[in-house]
């Protein structure tokens, strides 16, 4: 995980230390993150967008600490007409747990739907897994390590426990004590209820945004050259 870079990183570590931005209906605003990757995070009473927008546009559109900075016109107005607004998810953080790794580094699985989206927006990608299912260990938002999972085989009566065990063992894939995150989808209840199971803790919400703005006529002019 990369400690230094984007300002958004400093602010979820603080968060998985238990160090919150003031509860004060408050915006702030950040520039974009690497990659043309945008975003929207709520903490409690406190949000933080980065965004490639001038802060007076961002403030125009009239968010707010409390809730507010994931209205859905707020993001469509963020992303642009053309851009795409990614679901709003949980973000939860647990601690690495070190020791000898529980679960074996694999491949072959590059066209694995997690994978596919972990590149989408992840960097580092790693992948991990058993007869249970398969871990995406990756370097995500604004360089926070993060971790997803997924099971082989939707779980049935007995094999109940299956996702928060995977959780378990994935967190032995980080030294002891490093910050791990994870998005999950609140709709997405199965898996909410695992990571939380297996120790996770909610520390903000979140949308990622992939903005495709135009660029003003005149700059394109202006690299077009003279007639």
């Amino acid at each position: 995980m990369h400690t230094s870079g984007h300002p958004l990183l400093r602010l979820f570590l603080d968060a998985a230390d238990g160090r919150f931005p003031p509860s004060d209906g408050g915006v702030t605003v950040l520039d974009p993150l690497p990659r043309g990757l945008e975003c929207s995070v709520a903490f409690t009473g406190h949000a933080v967008i980065a965004t490639a927008l001038p802060a007076e546009e961002v403030y125009a559109l009239r968010p707010d600490g409390f809730g507010g900075s994931l209205a859905p016109d707020v993001l469509r107005a963020l992303a642009g007409p053309e851009g795409t607004v990614g679901c709003v998810d949980a973000v939860l953080t647990a601690r690495g747990t070190g020791g000898r790794p529980r679960l074996p580094e694999v491949d072959g699985v590059e066209d694995s739907p997690r994978v596919r989206h972990a590149r989408e927006l992840r960097t580092g990608i790693r992948t991990f897994g058993d007869e249970r299912g398969l871990v995406v260990l990756a370097d995500g938002l604004a360089g926070r390590r993060e971790i997803s999972c997924e099971l082989h085989d939707p779980p049935h009566a007995a094999g109940r426990g299956l996702g928060r065990s995977l959780i378990r063992d994935a967190l032995t894939l980080a030294p002891p004590g490093e910050p791990l995150f994870a998005a999950v989808s609140p709709g997405n209840a199965r898996s909410l209820r695992a990571f939380l199971a297996a120790g996770f803790t909610p520390i903000a919400s979140e949308s990622i945004l992939r903005p495709a703005r135009r660029q003003p006529a005149a700059k394109i002019s202006e690299l077009e050259g003279p007639p």
